[in-house]
């Protein structure tokens, strides 16, 4: 009986890797799961492969998306450092950094055997209006109430041009964007205004970033440099096509976007903007500025720092609306020493004095699986320029980073 294994955790360790939890290099969890065949990324494609496969007793090898284990290396593929090396070498562990990539053919030796990664399949708007437009129950059983929410969401497409550091989205959904049809999204939110529990109201409408939606790349960019292109297009016409249609259907109260934004690319359409202030938000408009300081945010690969300049716009276009940002920040960053975090804790706390709470959320930077900001934690160097970066370590400085952020408690008193 074959053996195949999936799922986040698989995809972020299917070739040698950092972790965490043990502070150490493992293998490939190929090799420790014993299993047949690893599929990496959502996999829906490669699930349908291996069955037809499977069906007309064929063998497993070369689908893309998944990963296995051979005695050989096929031609073309790029040869990483091998488990033992990078499981010893730092070295080496930031020469295999560089060389991840979800494009290309990855083999690496374990032992006398190598772990081949087979390139991503190229994933098109069709196949994702298929699988959207399948016969889902969308009943939430009653012991999942935190689903709630995600019942009558609607996915508008898949991957991430930002390549954020600490980010593994990319090496997992890929690092293009893939929108879907607006005709087959209109047609799923047609679908669920018939649906016995819906009322009418879509809880989001988006994907990993709700403003990526029609940046799918017309040219082969280099791998990374999508944010870069010149053709690029930024207007977010279709966005705003798809949104003015879909508010606009029959049975539907109100569409909500509640997926984060990525603010540095939704100021290029002030138009946007006010799509989104003024019809789909439920008071508040979620963005991840992570950081303040410059030198932080390039090593999260998030150098275009436009903050100030978005909350005057999101202020002008929302006047008299009592709609508010909500942030993520991260602390503890590589790079972030007491310094970096008690500036940013003196931001928050000037914006604290002008209004609302505008954090959502403060993270502790938490390595996972393949990142650039988790070599840099596990190395001490960046592996894109070599330079030696500050690594907040110890539990105390991590929770001292993150109390700096929260709101100062007012001192009660207490009558006798």
């Amino acid at each position: 009986m074959p053996l195949i294994i999936g799922g986040v955790e698989a995809s972020l360790r299917r070739l040698a890797h950092y972790d965490y939890w043990e502070n150490r290099v493992r293998r490939s969890l190929l090799l420790d799961s014993r299993a047949d065949i690893l599929v990496y990324g959502p996999g829906e494609w490669q699930i349908l492969e291996i069955a037809r496969r499977l069906e007309e007793k064929k063998e497993l090898e070369g689908i893309p998306g998944t990963c296995i284990v051979s005695r050989q290396v096929p031609p073309g593929f790029t040869l990483l450092p091998s488990f033992e090396q990078v499981q010893e070498d730092k070295e080496a562990f930031l020469e295999m950094q560089t060389k991840l990539s979800i494009r290309k053919g990855l083999a690496q030796p374990h032992g006398q055997a190598y772990v081949l990664q087979f390139p991503f399949p190229r994933y098109q708007p069709e196949f994702l209006d298929w699988i959207y437009s399948l016969p889902f129950s969308r009943v939430i059983p009653a012991d999942f109430p935190e689903l709630r929410l995600a019942q009558f969401s609607v996915v508008t497409h898949r991957g991430c041009v930002g390549q954020c550091s600490f980010c593994a989205l990319a090496l997992h959904q890929g690092d293009r964007i893939i929108s879907r049809h607006e005709e087959a999204i209109i047609e799923e939110i047609d679908r669920l205004a018939s649906h016995p529990q819906f009322k009418g109201i879509i809880d989001d409408l988006g994907g990993p970033t709700a403003n990526m939606y029609g940046l799918d790349c017309p040219s082969s960019c280099p791998e990374g440099e999508c944010l870069k292109c010149p053709q690029l297009d930024l207007s977010h016409r279709r966005l705003i096509q798809l949104l003015r249609q879909a508010r606009n259907r029959p049975g539907i109260k109100k569409i909500l976007v509640r997926s984060g934004i990525r603010f540095d690319l939704a100021m290029a359409s002030p138009e946007y903007l006010e799509e989104l202030i003024n019809y789909h938000l439920s008071g508040w408009l979620k963005i991840a500025p992570e950081q303040v300081s410059l030198k932080v945010l390039r090593l999260m690969n998030k150098p275009t720092y436009k903050l100030d300049e978005f909350r005057k716009l999101f202020e002008r276009l929302n006047k008299g609306k009592k709609q508010y940002l909500k942030c993520y920040f991260m602390v503890a960053h590589p790079g972030t020493t007491r310094e970096e975090a008690l500036k940013l804790a003196e931001y928050l706390n000037k914006w604290r004095g002008s209004g609302p709470d505008p954090v959502e959320g403060v993270q502790i930077f938490t390595p996972t699986p393949m990142t650039r900001s988790t070599c840099m934690y596990y190395t001490g160097l960046d592996p894109v320029t070599g330079e030696e970066v500050y690594v907040p370590r110890t539990y105390a400085e991590k929770k001292e980073q993150k109390r700096m952020l929260l709101p100062k408690r007012k001192s009660r008193k207490i009558s006798s």
